[in-house]
């Protein structure tokens, strides 16, 4: 059985929306890639409902099963951790909303279940996400990859469907790799 899931790669300006279709054997394909934008000199809830708008137009397009978001972390500038927060707090009230299952991961979780480094910087993310999606181009803008990844991170860590091939089946270098650093971490 095939699991959908709808990765959100929360920003106020830029939010970044994908869907994928993950087998149990973990290969996945492109179902959804695109960005929710809103405009810098809008007052904050009028950009927070656009955000809201895009959101909801690909949960009612694509029907995921599952919503997987990137779990805010703690920046320098507050202004952006604040507006990440409150896009992240939409999508989430969203998944909600529709009935949905939603789970957040971190930065550096997603990163090492896409390329086995949890400190890969965003084009070591594209270009691994392009070669498990097979896709001809790398999603941009980041914030698309970066969704497609969250959404591929959370199919491949979060979903009963993939224990068999944890213990041991089909999984990439990349994806072994993830998986014994994550081991190694537990003890």
């Amino acid at each position: 059985m095939t699991l959908r899931v709808l990765g959100i790669d929360p920003g106020l300006t830029r939010c970044g929306i994908g869907v994928v279709d993950v087998a149990p054997d973990r290969s996945a394909s492109l179902v959804h890639v695109g960005v929710v934008r809103s405009s810098t000199d809008a007052p904050i809830e009028v950009r927070l409902a656009a955000i809201a708008r895009g959101i909801r137009e690909v949960i009612r397009e694509h029907a995921p099963s599952v919503v997987a978001v990137e779990r805010v972390f703690a920046q320098n500038n507050r202004s952006t951790v604040m507006g990440t927060a409150q896009a992240s707090g939409v999508a989430l009230m969203l998944a909600a909303e529709s009935g949905l299952p939603a789970a957040t991961h971190t930065p550096s979780e997603v990163k090492a279940a896409i390329t086995g480094y949890g400190s890969a910087d965003k084009r070591q993310v594209q270009v691994m996400v392009a070669r498990v999606l097979r896709l001809d181009d790398l999603p941009k803008p980041a914030d698309a990859a970066d969704a497609l990844a969250l959404a591929l991170c959370h199919a491949w860590r979060g979903s009963p469907m993939t224990a068999p091939a944890r213990a041991g089946g089909t999984l990439t270098p990349a994806q072994r790799a993830w998986s014994q650093a994550e081991r190694a971490t537990r003890r």
